[in-house]
């Protein structure tokens, strides 16, 4: 899907709607707008149930004041306003409550944003502005204050997150992202002791390039390759719905059976990922026109190495990456199916999976199937599709339920010999 080509009032409610399907705001709670070629401001309303808004509920401001539409504009239109004048470059701009930023706006602390990679060049430089009444010119002056020191996400002491960007996909991933990280960090801390990467290492991660290959047209398109690129689309998408990685962040990849495989695309929205959008990858070539996920590497070592391994799944589960930013070891002997799918999760170093990709292809065995690489991804293995997907959706639930389980107790696990008769029992 081409999100930049919808009007701005689509745009708008699309948007809204994800926000407010996903619980990052509520029913009265939140606004978006678009600052357009003409100058106009497209905002959404004030006190209209942002659960459904249609076209019609949005307000397009013209630059002389003059109001079209049905409603009266958000009642934070002011501090939109202000941060279009300051920031000439910003076109985009999300503001909202969404729980765990609430957290941190409340006891007045910025998320750590560099728990992985990625998220940190994505939300880029975050500041808090101080506290004043909402919608206030205060409020709209403290905030635009901090846009002009050239941040484009501004956290409100007692309140919620300002983002502006280019467009307001852009504002979205840096919102969704920051909303990430402070939820990742609210389950680790339970857990352990947080550790961010150093800059050094953010800098490596941003090094990555994009996959270099030679390039073929994918002339012939079997049942076989149709099925995959179907099932695929609607396991990712079910994937992002349960939050187990981010609108770009991701990766699913499955073999087909003349050794080539399909994998996920290089920054594309996972929500609306679309068949066509998938990458084959044959013999080394890529699909002509298309950039695969940086991990094709990764995926095409492993698939060399294990003829029994047909789909390779990488994620950012919140509750599983808990342990990735941690010093604590995930078990999975907690209940006999977390044990009997996941058996031996161990962790690999932060840059092995984009450094080492071989090193890492080779750990992977019968008992090791899944691997939690620090302070970046869970790598998942599976006989198909639904097996990596099957085993990735337990491994979160686990590790959610090991999370829970800091404040009732201590944990017991599941004992070495009631260990050997699951092996014994289930044939592994």
């Amino acid at each position: 899907m081409n999100f930049g080509m919808l009007h701005p009032a689509d745009q708008l409610v699309m948007l809204m709607e994800r926000i407010y399907s996903y619980g990052m705001t509520t029913t009265s709670g939140g606004n978006l707008s678009i600052l357009d070629e003409n100058g106009d401001i497209w905002i959404t309303p004030g006190s209209v149930d942002k659960g459904s808004l249609t076209r019609n509920d949005i307000i397009q401001v013209k630059p002389d004041g003059t109001m079209i539409g049905i409603h009266k504009p958000s009642s934070e239109f002011p501090v939109h306003e202000r941060i279009y004048r300051s920031r000439p470059d910003i076109k985009a701009i999300l503001h909202a409550h969404p729980p765990a930023l609430v957290a941190f706006s409340i006891v007045r602390q910025i998320p750590e944003t560099r728990l992985i990679p990625n998220f940190a060049q994505i939300c880029g430089s975050v500041s808090m502005a101080p506290y004043d009444v909402p919608g206030s010119q205060g409020l709209s002056k403290k905030i635009a204050a901090e846009f002009s020191k050239g941040h484009n996400v501004v956290m409100l002491e007692n309140h919620g997150v300002f983002v502006g960007a280019e467009d307001l996909f852009r504002s979205f991933m840096a919102f969704e992202t920051l909303e990430y990280c402070a939820r990742l960090q609210i389950e680790a801390a339970k857990i352990g002791k947080i550790r961010a990467l150093s800059d050094k290492h953010v800098q490596i991660s941003g090094e990555k390039q994009n996959v270099q290959m030679d390039e073929f047209v994918n002339k012939t398109v079997t049942s076989e390759e149709r099925a995959a690129r179907r099932d695929m689309c609607k396991l990712i998408h079910r994937a992002y719905d349960q939050q187990l990685f981010t609108s770009t962040q991701g990766t699913f990849s499955v073999r087909l059976s003349d050794g080539s495989f399909l994998i996920t695309p290089y920054h594309k929205d996972r929500k609306y990922l679309e068949e066509e959008d998938l990458v084959r990858i044959k013999d080394g070539w890529k699909e002509a026109g298309k950039n695969p996920s940086r991990s094709a590497m990764l995926h095409k070592r492993i698939y060399e190495k294990h003829p029994d391994i047909n789909s390779v799944i990488i994620a950012h589960a919140p509750n599983v990456m808990a342990f990735a930013v941690t010093d604590v070891e995930f078990d999975s002997r907690t209940i006999p199916e977390s044990y009997i799918m996941l058996r031996d999760v161990k962790k690999i170093p932060f840059g092995s999976s984009f450094m080492q990709p071989d090193m890492v292809a080779d750990i992977f065995d019968a008992m090791t199937p899944i691997l939690l690489v620090d302070n970046d991804c869970v790598i998942v293995t599976g006989s198909s599709l639904i097996n990596a997907f099957d085993k990735l959706e337990v491994l979160e639930y686990s590790a959610k339920a090991v999370v829970a389980s800091k404040s009732i107790g201590e944990i017991v696990p599941i004992t070495d010999s009631e260990v050997a008769d699951l092996r014994e029992a289930f044939h592994f």
